[in-house]
Order: structure tokens, then sequence, then C-alpha cells
């Protein structure tokens, strides 16, 4: 998640006043996303399988490239 300006190449969404925006292509590679706000910070979750990560992923939420 990260600041940045709508481009053509985006999808446009408001929710409850937040303004997001999703590149198309990986949006169709990860849909569903999920954005919630907790006390710790935004939480997103996506359809994707985070089982099928490489096998170097940490619990801490870093990974291979």
């Amino acid at each position: 998640m990260a600041l940045d300006e709508p481009k053509d190449t985006d999808n446009k969404y408001t929710v409850d006043n937040f303004k997001y925006i999703v590149n198309k292509d990986f949006m169709e590679k990860v849909k569903p996303i999920r954005v919630d706000f907790t006390a710790f910070g935004f939480k997103i979750s996506s359809g994707v399988d985070s089982g099928s990560a490489c096998s170097s992923c940490s619990t801490t939420g870093s990974c291979c490239s």
C-alpha cells in the first residue's frame, strides 16, 4: 500500500470517504481485496493463497522477490 495518483490503468474506489486506487491487472490477479483499519494500522487481505508463497517468506510479512 502506498500513496499514488490515479492512472488510466487503475480502478478507483471510494469506501467510507477513503479513496483507493488499484492497478487493474493487479486487481485481476488478487481479487477480492479487503482493507481493514486496526489499532496497529492497515490490514490488507486478498484472494491470494499465502500458503503458496516461497519457502523463505517469514511470518513477519517479509518475503523473497
